[in-house]
Formats: structure tokens, sequence, C-alpha cells
């Protein structure tokens, strides 16, 4: 039997979390009213409110009774911009001073079995918009201009208890968008709650359902998700639900059967303790680029798997293998080119520090390192220390260790050599001149011809350089 704990004094938590806001929402209450419209604060600000987070009092959802032309002519005056890039959806834009705020007539949203679009019609009423919306911690508004709450299913008790259901049936509610799936998931990892059981049976037995949602739409609530305070349960909500089969396959491909001869570790639950030592690494803000490169980092290992002889297992070049994976997956869930490339580079480089051993490779090779890694190389040292899960202290310390040196010995190059800026010793129009070559192809093989050559000597400055373009240009094969 669940209890029904409520938050106390709702209105004057909302009026504390609110408080640089309140002018402003009073302010468009009393437009509203005075034209004899309804208008709501509604959505994450209230739950945000209620629950004392920290928050972003810039953006603010509303929903109204006034149609979308009706809300241009009522905010046009007062507000500092307003647009209509949402107004098919009954959304519209406006900014005042720094605060960006939607505003969006009463409505109900489905879709057909096949769509990937929503059919939007307006509704009649708060409480019917409320009633459509995705979860009861999300399905409270405060009404303007006097910030009375309105809570129809039991909200502030749900929040109270740190728990995720649908304001109707939940089959009805995942069948109308198939994106709440995604955000229950997504709310696991941004907000510590846990799934009603009914919700998520619903969400078990319709995880195919997300596949007509554009992947446009899911991408941005795994990127939430995985910028999460708590990542690892939000994707362990989606693996166990089957969510996961139809987003992102290549997660529970990681489990790997594991029997008394062939012992390796669970690929899955070392992906997901990388994730967590990754982000305990992050300076700062969220890292979306590392934390994707940490989620993907072995997910060449199980096209990669090979049972050798004695009972030991190996995944050779499961790293080339995952980076192109990664880049599949990514661009699927169509992130941006910059992210499909960072990520991929990340995957491709994470076991590079491994050839390390000891600290014997050549400055050559440190070089190259830190060249192959370019501007990811803060990432990487964040995903290579990351990646040590072992339960062997001795082993794990001295990793450890290990990767101090390299980073010592890249910290000291950079400072005699810019590594950085590492570039050859001559640039093309010197490779022209010397060797007499219009632009084309044959610079640019001596250019990496000399680049090769600053990375294994270090700097030979402009003389030398050119006695050893000239040498490698004569002996070439005609």
């Amino acid at each position: 039997m669940r209890s029904t704990t409520a938050l106390t004094d709702p209105i004057a938590r909302i009026e504390d979390s609110l408080v640089t806001a309140l002018p402003m929402l009073r302010q468009i209450g009393e437009l509203f009213a005075q034209a004899g419209e309804e208008v709501a604060l509604v959505g994450g600000s209230v739950r945000d409110a209620l629950l004392g987070r920290p928050m972003n009092d810039l953006d603010f959802d509303f929903a109204t009774s006034a149609d979308p032309q009706r809300v241009i002519d009522l905010v046009g005056p007062w507000a500092d911009t307003v647009w209509d890039v949402g107004i098919r959806f009954g959304t519209v834009g406006v900014r005042k001073g720094d605060r960006r705020l939607e505003i969006t007539t009463y409505r109900t949203e489905s879709y057909r079995p096949e769509s990937r679009k929503p059919d939007v019609d307006y509704g009649k009423s708060l409480e019917e918009d409320l009633t459509r919306r995705d979860f009861t911690v999300n399905a409270m508004a405060a009404r303007l201009p006097d910030l009375r709450l309105v809570d129809l299913h039991d909200g502030q008790r749900d929040l109270s208890e740190q728990v995720l259901c649908t304001p109707m049936d939940p089959a009805v509610s995942f069948s109308d968008d198939p994106l709440r799936m995604m955000r229950a998931a997504r709310f696991v990892a941004e907000l510590g709650f846990t799934i009603e059981e009914r919700t998520l049976a619903a969400i078990s037995g319709m995880a195919d359902r997300i596949q007509i949602v554009a992947p446009e739409r899911v991408q941005v609530e795994l990127s939430k998700l995985l910028l999460g305070a708590d990542p690892a349960a939000g994707l362990a909500v989606m693996v166990e639900t089957g969510l996961a089969e139809h987003v992102l396959p290549e997660l529970p491909a990681l489990r790997l059967e594991i029997d008394e001869h062939h012992r390796h570790k669970d690929v899955y639950e070392h992906t997901l303790t990388v994730l967590e030592q990754a982000i305990a690494l992050e300076d700062g803000e969220p890292d979306l680029v590392l934390r994707l490169a940490a989620l993907l980092h072995d997910i060449g290992k199980p096209k990669t798997r090979r049972f050798e002889a004695g009972g030991g297992v190996s995944f050779h070049h499961h790293e080339v293998v995952g980076a192109r994976m990664a880049r599949q997956r990514l661009k699927a869930l169509r992130y941006s080119n910059d992210v499909i490339d960072e990520v991929s580079r990340l995957v491709e480089l994470h076991l590079r520090f491994h050839g390390y051993g000891s600290g014997q490779w050549t400055d050559s090779a440190v070089r190259r390192y830190v060249r192959d890694a370019d501007d990811l190389l803060a990432r990487l040292h964040k995903l290579t220390r990351a990646d040590c899960t072992t339960r062997n202290r001795r082993r794990a310390a001295a990793l450890q260790r290990a990767y101090d040196g390299l980073e010592q010995r890249i910290e000291q190059l950079q400072a005699d050599e810019e590594l950085a800026a590492i570039r050859p010793d001559l640039d093309g129009n010197d490779i022209m001149r010397i060797l007499d070559l219009p632009p084309g192809r044959e610079v640019g093989a001596a250019y990496r011809f000399l680049m090769d050559l600053r990375l294994d000597r270090g700097p030979l400055g402009p003389e030398m350089a050119e006695e050893a373009l000239r040498a490698w240009w004569a002996a070439r094969p005609s």
C-alpha cells in the first residue's frame, strides 16, 4: 500500500524557488486574466520548484486556454521578442529580458500506430492538458497570477516518494507518446527516482514501440540521461526493459555469457563501472563526449571475441571494430559530426596506452600518442584511467603509476617542444621551393615524410630538415 504523504506548504516552496522570477510570472498571469484567459506554469519548473532543486529559472513552460494567435496578441506588446516556430503544435516562443518562455495552448497529442510525428489537437481545460502529460510528478501546474497549485494526480505524493507513474493507464500513455518510456529512464538517471511496477511492466511490454519515434528525439533523451547524476541507473532501466535493444543494441550485447572454462570480466558491468569512473574524473560540467566514449569503448568486444586454447578469451582489435560501430550508432541517432568524430576517435585510441608497459616508449612514440589524440588528449587521459577496473590492487596501482609516468613525460615534452603545435620544420611553400614542385600529391607526400621525421627525431631545424628532404626525394622510386 502506497502512502499519501504530500509535500508541505507547496505554494511557499514554489515562491522560494522562483523568487527572482515571481514579478515576471505575475505580470504574465495578469495579462491573461485581464483578457479573460487562463494561464499556468507547468512541467519541470513546478516539479523542480517543489523539490527545491537548483533551477535554471531562465526558461519556463506555460499552458493556456488562449489559442496561439491570441497568445501573440496578448504578449506581443509586453515581450522583447515573440516567435512562432512551434505554432503548428500550439506553442509560441517569447523572450523577456534573459528569460525564454514557451506558452502552449491546452492540447492533447497522440501517435498513429506507424507515425513518427504526433497528431496534436487543442484541449479545452488545464485539467485535460495535465492528464495527457508523461508522469504525475510533471502533471502539476501553478495557476497564475496567484500560483495556486493544481495537482489532480497525486504528483506531490509521488514526488515525496520519488516514484514515477503515469497520470493515466501507462499502456495508453506510452502508446500516445512512446518517447515517454525513454523519459522514464532519463528521470531515473537525472532525479534518482524509481519506476512504479505497473509503469515499468508497461515499458517492458511496449519497448519496441520506441522505434516509431524520430531518432533526433530519442537522441535528445539519451543525451539527457547520460548527462544525469546517475546515468548507469538509467541505462540499466533501458537494458532491463528492452528499450536498449531498439535504441542502443550494442549495450545489452555486452552481456557476454561467461562459463567455467572461459573466464573474463562481465563486459556490460565493466562498461557501467568505466562510465562511473570517467564521470568521477570530470572537471566541472558533465562531458557528453567523454561519457559516450566510456559507454561505447568496448562495444567491439562481442564481434571480436575468440576463445583461446587453455581457456583464455581474446578481443583482438576490438578498439578498431568498436570505433566503426560507435560511428554507425551515433550517426543513426543523428548526433553531430563533431560528436561522432570525437567519440569514435576516443574509442579507437583507448587501448593505445597499454603498449606503454613500464615506460619503454620512445619520445617518438609519446609524440605520436599526443599527435593522434590531438585536442582529445585530456579526455583520453580520463578514459584510459577510468578503463582500469581490475580488483587486483597491485595491478591497478601499477597501471596508475604507469599512466602517471606517461603524463609526466608528455608534460616534459610539451614544455620542451610544444607538442600540441607540432609541425614539420618546413612548410608546404618551403617544400615546393626546395624541390621545385607545383602544388599536388607529391608535396603532400613530402609533408608527411617531414612530419614523421619530426615525430621520430624531434625538432631538427630548417637546414637539417632540408638535407633530409633532399635525401628522401633523391632516394624515392622513380
